[in-house]
């Protein structure tokens, strides 16, 4: 074990299908896994920087490394584990382990964690890899979570909220986003967990349909957590409480670089609260464009946000936003992009024209008009870059609008 973990740190730079090609030079090295150890230190340098900096930890399946959390969002997951357990001391299963960054995080908050895998390799890395970490406070569990099993693996562990991140693959690696699709089925086993513990904490792929989900699931879904950070959609965290009939809330994050334990950029609505909502239409275009970020937008929230901020929307399809308020503006960077509008004026040839000739880098969007990002940023002949943004927007007053914005 040594002399690989030295042979990763040495070759941690290096050309790893050189490296495989060259594996009869080093024949006492089992190549396979070095590779896998190096790539999955790499993937692991924008994720988790402690476990990238690690050179005692190991990493049998890079698959892993890929598919594990941030430290973003493993540090929100456990604080909302922490909420949900209510009590200074608590217990929390993991019964999907895969490469542990999660039940490590858990470990930060919860007073012991039951970290489960069905892989055998996994598993003892994860073991190996929690002691090198300094973590004491994890339990080991190497078995299949299914209906049979789930008893014999948390039933004398006593854990006040079980944890699942189904694996999102079926057969010959092909993704799959239907809930009953992943392994394990979580619409299979949660009966069988409610006999153990009041809550189950689900991490699912941020393109699984939200209403589907909580359809299926049923009425004990009591939140839904849309998270994203550094612009992409990461993940969705259903919370389901054995004693709630009540219906769901959803909250909408945009975890910020750096992400302090409790984001201020978080909103919080029913799907009703959405359905009864009015987004007040703009009549004029005000002094700062709003584009929300990607959890606004995959939670569905359109409606509250025009309503919680007091913004208008420049139409019903059209999502995005405007303001004059310079307050408003600031809060709102939080949530997605927010741009000073520099001009505007109606979508048409000589428009287009003179943007391109004013700007001849610039980021450029478009937005439900009948032309793409690609087809209006080739009219207007410009490149990317720059610090303007030239937007392509449908406006159900004033028509199809060119704007030319500045990033704030």
């Amino acid at each position: 074990m040594e002399k690989l973990l030295e042979f990763v740190s040495q070759h941690l730079s290096d050309d790893t299908t050189r490296l495989i090609l060259d594996k009869g030079k080093w024949p006492d090295i089992d190549m396979e896994t070095a590779v896998n150890c190096i790539e999955s230190r790499r993937k692991l340098k924008s994720k988790v920087q402690a476990w990238h900096e690690n050179p005692s930890l190991i990493f049998p399946l890079k698959l892993s490394a890929e598919q594990c959390s941030s430290s973003a969002t493993g540090h929100y997951k456990a604080a909302l584990a922490e909420k949900i357990a209510e009590k200074k001391e608590w217990r929390i299963a993991d019964l999907t382990g895969g490469l542990g960054v999660d039940s490590w995080f858990f470990s930060k908050k919860a007073s012991k964690v039951l970290y489960n895998e069905m892989q055998t390799t996994l598993c003892k890395a994860a073991e190996h890899n929690f002691k090198a970490l300094g973590t004491d406070n994890i339990n080991i569990s190497n078995s299949i979570a299914e209906s049979d099993s789930i008893s014999l693996i948390i039933s004398t562990f006593h854990p006040d909220i079980v944890y699942m991140d189904p694996a999102r693959r079926g057969e010959g690696g092909k993704k799959v986003f239907l809930i009953e699709e992943c392994t394990p089925d979580v619409l299979t086993l949660k009966d069988e967990i409610f006999r153990h513990t009041r809550h189950i904490l689900i991490k699912l792929s941020p393109m699984a349909d939200i209403t589907m989900v909580c359809e299926r699931l049923g009425k004990t879904c009591r939140e839904v957590h849309v998270v994203s950070s550094e612009g992409e959609c990461k993940e969705l965290l259903i919370w389901m409480d054995r004693e709630w009939q009540e219906g769901y809330d959803i909250t909408a994050v945009e975890l910020p670089n750096g992400f302090p334990e409790r984001p201020e950029a978080a909103l919080s609505f029913t799907p009703e609260d959405e359905k009864s909502g009015y987004a007040e239409i703009a009549t004029d275009m005000g002094e700062f464009l709003f584009e929300p970020g990607k959890s606004l937008t995959k939670a569905g929230a359109f409606n509250v946000t025009a309503g919680h901020f007091h913004i208008r929307k420049l139409g019903k399809s059209t999502h995005c936003y405007t303001t004059s308020d310079p307050s408003t503006a600031h809060v709102l960077k939080g949530y997605g992009k927010v741009f000073q509008i520099l001009e505007y004026s109606p979508l048409d040839k000589r428009s287009i024209k003179e943007a391109g000739k004013n700007h001849s880098k610039a980021e450029v969007t478009a937005r439900n008009i009948p032309m793409t990002s690609d087809a209006l940023r080739k009219k207007l002949g410009c490149s990317s870059g720059g610090d303007v943004h030239i937007f392509g927007l449908r406006s159900d007053i004033k028509g199809n609008l060119l704007m030319v914005c500045k990033r704030i």
